[in-house]
């Protein structure tokens, strides 16, 4: 009898060609198995990250050009291939690219054993017995449940309950895993609502299978799976009313999932409950519990139970020291936690290596790296041997402390010790000198990386991009990434996330998420990191609506999101003046239990500290301390700047000292911040007195130190102690960088010594520094202020230097029209700009209301002569041109991410 083919000729229905064609149909089929297999291979080769299409071969074009857009190879192999065409399509997203690949071997695979009968009979008709064979056949647990998630296409009662046999028949195998993946997957799919209809399919057809335990464990633990809590609770209370003792690994499960939700009665019920019935909790139990409460940040809770256990014949271990050593650490509560460690060592528990790493780990974040030494010392002596992550830590907090030199004496130690260095280790290295290292070093380190041969080709790919990110040699990143995808080589979502991270820190968000999409091509999943570096490049750029909507497109899609990404917009809110969006996406945050960890509050308390909530910041930092986050220098910094900004330097001052109370030593940013506070509000003096204080502290003057110095006698025109900081600047190593210069130029534009702010000018430039915006306006503003002859040379001086305005020149000019009484001119120029949407800030407002006010009371103004008032509008007519072509070159290029869908 004769088999009729699909249109589509497939390779699996091959094997089923009558017996006296098998050696032909055996030639066919390894050609079109080969093909089968590279489908969806070959084109994502040939693509490039920033075509829009890809091409295909001439041959495949030929033969699709008579076959349908829709059609797709997998639908032969579902019994619910002819149902209609949404319900297809979308069960098809419930598999990505490659869960597909492994499918395609999967059923090649059913083919070379002679078992295409199985795939031909499960096309028919959703049969449970076929589909689990094929399951069986397909390998992998995660290749079995993609063919079911891909095979479960409709929700009916009948496929609900074949379902359920599908399950049965994989526990009667002792598949209870993949049982409770697909009973999990059922639930899912069909809602909380309709799940009290598939436990009682489960059980009605459970006897001729398994047992009344298994198929209750089954439900409880698929239930949790799904996310549904109650269900599972109920499923416990039959399993109790039956007499049965459930397992105490479901039990642990039920327990992280109250934990993880936050249902704190129903943790404490079910632990009595364990106690009087059963099973006796383990260690395994307990560890669970305490991780549960140490994440949600009841460390006294966590600790009370670790002390505990021994009640219930259970001696604590290092997992659960660990855990809540791990836990003092992330709270900046070093100094308990080595009381932990000292405990656990009195109650003869061993310290093991990862609890070091811990401590070695939370002194290097506090920048303490001379104690983490002493840490790293101490393990050797009593006997315990370093590991490649502990010296990585170590390695990464002198990078962190820019002490590049220390790190790569750790390096060679460690190397010395026979200890083999890693990814991680190469990557931190690298970074370190390409950041604040000599670039000559990191090629080197490349090389040597090289020619050592210790790693993979993954890691060797993934260390090189990273490598060339770091040095800013994007194009050349990016040109080595599609030459290992165009030869085969798949690297790791590593070199993905260092190059959309590169992107993303230059602007080129773009750019970053055709990175993005290129990775999804090949099924690479996407980890916190990218996240986070996706929102960092759109935030930056200001673009925080489309960071939101991504944000949510990517927690819609399942995407890993921590408190990373939000503490990213939270950022770029504030960056923004957005207030109100700042507020709301912390808000958020925690509606959606993601707690604020201490860099989150960090970020918060600095941002409100900026716009002048300084009470609401002060609130929030008692409110970080309340919850046991140990605020660090940067937040006490963040605050300080906040009461300086205000003029209150005494409650500053006394936040210095409470710094020095908690064991912070106030470093070299608190006292610039404190400087800077005293010379805002001319109390010269005083800033002196603070300078010498930072002497007394041992901390050596920075650039930052000696521009905030000059800038205040800058403003109170004490021109011999501007110089006599400029010499001990020189005298103390640091070249004037162009915030000295704007200072200086600022100073002499301000009193008019315009001929002595252009020699400053000069000298910046011959000095090798680039001038920036600041520059330009500040000479700008000396301009108009000047003489017309003069400032006409001057003016000719800045547009030959390819002055590139922004907001504050057209300020600028504009408060100059009102000053020389040209009100109406101002508004005039003001409904030009905003006829091309130029964004004014809250200072063009104030301009705006202030001219407004002139034209209203009728001020008198000293009137501009026509040589000037025809400078200042041609000054403003090349402002104006400049926005307006930027303007319409945006709209010729639209920058708008195609949002995930």
């Amino acid at each position: 009898m004769g088999i009729t083919f699909q249109v589509h000729y497939s390779p699996i229905y091959l094997t089923c060609l009558p017996k006296q064609r098998v050696c032909f149909t055996h030639s066919l089929r390894t050609l079109f198995l080969f093909n089968l297999i590279n489908f969806h291979k070959s084109p994502n080769i040939q693509t490039r990250p920033f075509s829009s299409s890809s091409s295909s071969s001439s041959s495949s074009s030929s033969s699709s050009s008579s076959t349908s857009t829709d059609f797709d190879y997998l639908n032969q192999f579902s019994p619910f291939c002819n149902s209609n065409k949404a319900t297809v399509t979308s069960s098809l997203n419930f598999i990505n690219l490659n869960e597909r690949r492994r499918i395609t071997v999967g059923l090649s695979k059913v083919i070379k054993l002679r078992h295409g009968y199985l795939l031909s009979g499960f096309s028919d008709k959703f049969c449970p017995s076929f589909l689990v064979r094929i399951m069986n056949i397909i390998g992998t647990r995660e290749t079995a449940f993609a063919f079911f998630r891909f095979a479960f296409r409709d929700d009916s009662e009948d496929a609900i309950r074949s379902s359920c046999t599908v399950a049965h028949i994989l526990a009667s195998q002792n598949l209870r895993y993949l049982a409770q993946d697909v009973v999990s997957w059922v639930i899912r799919r069909i809602g909380e609502t309709r799940s009290e209809d598939l436990v009682e399919f489960m059980w009605e057809g459970h006897y001729d299978y398994e047992s009344d335990f298994s198929v209750l464990d089954t439900l409880m633990r698929a239930f949790l799976t799904a996310g549904m809590g109650t269900r599972a609770l109920g499923i416990l209370c039959r399993m109790r009313d039956m007499g049965a003792v459930p397992s105490s690994s479901a039990m642990t499960t039920l327990f992280e999932f109250l934990l993880r939700v936050g249902d704190y009665g129903s943790v404490w019920k079910l632990f009595r409950d364990m106690i009087r019935e059963g099973p006796c909790p383990s260690n395994y139990t307990f560890n669970a519990m305490i991780l549960g409460f140490c994440r949600k940040g009841h460390l006294r809770t966590a600790e009370s139970l670790l002390n505990v256990m021994g009640k219930y014949k259970c001696n604590p271990d290092v997992c659960g020291y660990n855990i809540l050593i791990n836990a003092n650490c992330i709270r900046g509560w070093t100094s308990s936690a080595l009381g932990w460690v000292q405990l656990m060592i009195e109650r003869s528990c061993n310290p093991s290596i990862l609890t070091f790493n811990i401590i070695v780990n939370a002194l290097c974040s506090e920048g303490n790296v001379v104690e983490a030494r002493k840490v790293l010392n101490e393990i050797q002596e009593i006997g315990l041997s370093p590991n490649v992550a502990i010296y990585n830590t170590l390695i990464n907090g002198h990078v962190k402390a820019r002490d590049v030199g220390q790190a790569n004496m750790l390096y060679e130690e460690m190397r010395s010790k026979g200890i083999i260095p890693d990814a991680v280790t190469f990557n931190i290295l690298a970074a370190g000198h390409f950041k604040f290292g000599r670039k000559e070093d990191g090629d080197r380190l490349l090389r040597e990386l090289l020619v050592m041969d210790l790693l993979p080709d993954h890691s060797l790919c993934d260390i090189s991009v990273a490598g060339l990110c770091w040095a800013g040699r994007l194009d050349e990143a990016m040109e080595f990434l599609e030459n290992m995808l165009e030869k085969g080589m798949r690297p790791s979502v590593v070199a993905f996330n260092s190059v959309i991270a590169a992107y993303s820190r230059a602007g080129l968000e773009e750019d970053a998420y055709k990175v993005f999409k290129l990775m999804m091509k090949f099924s690479l999943i996407p980890s916190s990191s990218t996240c986070s570096s996706l929102l960092m490049g759109l935030s930056r750029k200001g673009r925080l609506e489309e960071a939101r909507e991504l944000l949510y497109k990517m927690m819609h899609k399942g995407f890993p999101i921590n408190k990373v990404a939000f503490t990213v917009l939270l950022e770029g809110y504030f960056r923004k003046g957005d207030l109100a969006g700042a507020k709301d996406i912390w808000n958020e945050m925690q509606c959606r239990g993601i707690y604020p960890d201490a860099v989150a509050f960090s970020a918060f308390i600095n941002g409100l500290s900026k716009a002048g909530l300084i009470e609401e910041a002060y609130d929030l930092f008692l409110e970080m301390s309340d919850r046991g986050l140990m605020p660090n220098n940067f937040v006490y910094n963040s605050l300080i700047a906040g009461f300086c900004n205000l003029g209150r330097i005494n409650e500053a001052q006394k936040l210095r000292r409470e710094m020095k109370q908690n064991g912070l030593v106030p470093d070299i940013f608190t006292f610039n911040i404190i400087i800077n506070g005293f010379c805002k509000h001319a109390t010269m003096k005083s800033a002196f007195d603070a300078f010498m204080d930072m002497h007394r502290a041992g901390l050596v003057p920075d650039i930052v130190t000696y521009n905030t110095l000059i800038g205040g006698y800058c403003e109170a025109f004490d021109m011999v102690k501007v110089n006599q900081f400029m010499n001990n600047m020189y005298a103390n190593g640091w070249e004037p960088d162009i915030t000295t210069y704007n200072i200086r130029i600022h100073g002499f534009c301000s009193s008019q010594k315009m001929n002595r702010a252009v020699m400053m000018l000069d000298e910046l430039l011959s000095a090798g520094v680039v001038p920036d915006t600041v520059t330009y306006n500040t000479m700008m503003n000396g301009v108009c202020k000047d003489i017309l002859d003069r400032a006409m040379i001057i003016t000719a001086k800045l547009l030959k230097m390819a002055f590139i305005p922004n907001v504050i020149t057209t300020n600028v000019l504009l408060s100059h029209f009102c000053k020389q009484g040209m009100p109406r001119r101002a508004l005039m120029w003001c409904q030009k700009l905003n006829e091309i949407s130029f964004e004014f800030d809250e200072v063009s407002y104030k301009i705006m209301d202030q001219a407004y006010r002139n034209i209203h009371e009728d001020v008198e103004f000293s009137k501009a002569t026509s040589g000037k008032s025809l400078l200042l509008e041609f000054l403003m007519y090349v402002t104006y041109d400049y926005f307006s072509r930027s303007r319409h070159k945006q709209e010729m290029n639209p920058e708008s991410l195609e949002l995930i869908v």
